[in-house]
């Protein structure tokens, strides 16, 4: 789960990370108070889950309230990248003498925890990266020892914070790194880390992913961070639902049974949908090891439910959950389903009691089920028929 820009300031305030919180709101009119509220001048920032929002137009001065009124009204009407804009965060001006870049990410091909930092760095870091990369520090960091005082320091000494921050900097460093590891996060970044006037070290903006299967088990109260009006409707109807479900940008909808058919599976249908007019996979959709009658309904449901699906592919190898049980969740969902099944299915079953489940599929004779032997050919006439 991404944050928006104020709900990472949130938990950077909470573990002790330097920062300005403001105030966050929906209405021009509730911009002006806010800034009358903080008084001076005064920053209006677009809250929306996407880089590059000054660029855009979505990061504005006010120097006075009524500034803030008009540029709130203009950022509010603003889509950047996709996304509308549905808020806004008013913060006091606070200009930076100097602005770094600080983040902590997930380094999985190394299994490691990794630190990216730039005393070059700040709004620009991609600029520093190109043109002076050995500017931009990347220091590992390995999981069971962690970041202490003495790693911190270590760290701040190779990205060179100047001495005037560099205890502030050491001291912010254990702090990120606390919001990192206590969050479950597998990002935290701030850009611009900056220095203030007085040699003030703060973070100016924050963004910050969370684990989602942490958030479910150890972290109740990330549930606070959701806002459901902003969600895709289908991603939050399957996430009710207990499915692996991410929405993609084609006409082929995907069933399997573990996260390695599924990615298979999109491969094997983009490459089919070159010949078939360029269709692509619709979804990501695991549905685990017990593909019952209901779980196989809530699949559905959410797939069919997208008007960009054409056709359906379900592939389900079956290991755990045989595929007798398989075919009988197919049918079952079917039943369940009713009108609302209106989509083509093609169905390519194997493993375990591949024979029965095809049986069943057989002697069930749907008649927007579509029986298949290969993967190949599964995501072939998945293509076909969505193009059609």
């Amino acid at each position: 789960m991404d944050l928006m820009e104020y709900q990472a300031k949130e938990l950077f305030a909470k573990h002790g990370v330097a920062t300005t919180l403001g105030v966050v709101v929906d209405s021009a009119e509730a911009a002006k108070a806010a800034a009358e509220e903080l008084g001076g001048v005064t920053v209006i920032k677009a809250q929306v889950k996407a880089g590059g929002r000054g660029k855009a137009g979505g990061v504005k001065i006010a120097k006075t309230p009524e500034d803030a009124f008009e540029h709130a009204t203009n950022i509010l009407d603003l889509t950047i990248k996709d996304l509308p804009v549905n808020r806004v965060l008013v913060t006091p001006a606070t200009p930076p003498v100097e602005e770094y870049y600080f983040s902590f990410l997930l380094d999985r091909s190394n299994r490691q925890y990794l630190c990216i930092a730039s005393v070059e760095g700040g709004v620009e870091i991609e600029e520093v990266a190109k043109t002076n990369p050995d500017a931009v520090k990347q220091i590992g960091i390995d999981p069971g020892k962690g970041v202490d005082e003495a790693k911190a320091r270590e760290i701040a000494t190779e990205c060179g914070f100047p001495e005037p921050v560099f205890e502030q900097a050491v001291a912010m460093i254990q702090s990120l790194y606390t919001v990192f590891t206590e969050e479950d996060a597998t990002l935290v970044e701030v850009n611009p880390l900056a220095r203030l006037e007085g040699d003030k070290l703060e973070a100016l903006d924050g963004k910050v992913s969370l684990d989602d299967n942490a958030s479910e088990i150890r972290h109740e109260d990330h549930e606070s961070f959701v806002i459901r009006d902003e969600e895709d409707p289908l991603e939050a109807k399957a996430k009710d639902k207990g499915l692996n479900y991410v929405k993609l940008d084609g006409q082929v909808g995907i069933i399997g049974n573990g996260a390695g058919l599924v990615m298979s599976t999109l491969d094997v249908v983009a490459y089919a949908g070159e010949a078939h007019g360029g269709v692509k996979p619709a979804n990501f959709l695991d549905i685990g090891g017990g593909a019952n009658a209901q779980v196989m309904a809530d699949g559905l449901d959410v797939i069919l439910n997208d008007e960009q699906v054409k056709s359906v592919f379900v592939n389900v190898f079956g290991g755990i959950t045989a595929c007798d049980e398989v075919a009988k969740g197919i049918v079952g969902a079917l039943d369940i389903l009713g009108n609302e099944a209106t989509k083509p299915l093609i169905v390519r079953l194997d493993g375990n009691n591949v024979d029965l489940g095809r049986q069943i599929l057989s002697e069930a004779n749907h008649p927007l089920v579509t029986i298949v032997d290969t993967m190949d050919g599964g995501a072939d006439k998945a293509a076909e028929l969505a193009n059609a």
